[in-house]
């Protein structure tokens, strides 16, 4: 994918650890914790670099889905080098283990089409009992969102998979192809056994802020509930951000150690 000129050229301190999310909803949190920031406009993206405790630190907000996220970490990765890219954001349950809030970290990135790949992850016995909501294991990508609790227990039980998204096997996919150094950190919105609205999906999908609006207000005259179930997801989504947020920052402060 071409990079802008601005993307491309722009006179910034080298890239440490860039982050590819799907929505500012996942990664805000984050991105207040970057001192002087400034956003970088790319042809479709746009990417924000700042500091963290004397980290040079990009984000990039991708969209949904793994055609979105695979442009954008070809575009992060061909325009600010990153020396990590880490794959972020929410997901979903898939063990009955896994709670709402838990944070995954996968050891494998599984497809659908039983497309598997391996991440090298090391997590000591000590870093897995000072977080005790921390999980290692498969994570699944699909292209579309599981709302429904029996979906989601389909989809563990016949991919033993821990937990699922959309977008994390196509970051890590680019990263291989670019032979890039690549983590995931997902933390989890919706348990096994939790429904999410299907409103959630025509919502996250739009493309842009105008088309999700419209989308919301189609549903709500429909559906009046609607208002209390978006507003939950959004309540949540924002209370895991700041969680994830806080993981992060100790996850990248461990990798530029090393």
């Amino acid at each position: 994918m071409p990079l802008d000129k601005k993307l491309s050229e722009a006179n910034l301190p080298p890239c440490q650890v860039g982050l590819v999310f799907a929505l500012a909803l996942e990664g805000g949190a984050f991105e207040d914790k970057l001192a002087g920031k400034i956003s970088v406009r790319g042809s479709h993206f746009t990417a924000w670099q700042g500091g963290l405790n004397g980290h040079s630190i990009v984000v990039i907000h991708a969209g949904v889905g793994q055609i979105n996220a695979a442009a954008a970490t070809t575009a992060l990765i061909l325009g600010h080098k990153p020396k990590w890219v880490i794959s972020a954001g929410l997901a979903g349950g898939l063990h009955p283990a896994l709670k709402r809030g838990d944070i995954v970290m996968p050891d494998s990135i599984l497809g659908e089409d039983g497309r598997r790949l391996s991440i090298d992850l090391q997590i000591s016995p000590q870093q897995k009992s000072a977080n005790p909501g921390l999980h290692v294991g498969p994570l699944l990508t699909i292209d579309r969102v599981a709302f429904k609790r029996t979906e989601k227990h389909e989809l563990g039980n016949k991919h033993s998979a821990i937990a699922v998204d959309m977008e994390t096997l196509a970051v890590a996919e680019v990263c291989r192809r670019e032979k890039q150094r690549f983590l995931a950190v997902r933390i989890i919105s919706d348990a096994v056994d939790e429904e999410l609205p299907p409103d959630v999906e025509r919502l996250l999908t739009r493309t842009t802020w105008a088309r999700r609006i419209g989308a919301a207000a189609g549903t709500i005259v429909r559906r009046p509930a609607t208002v209390k179930d978006l507003w939950r997801f959004r309540e949540t989504a924002l209370t895991c951000s700041k969680k994830l947020a806080g993981f992060l920052e100790g996850v990248i402060a461990q990798l530029a150690d090393s």
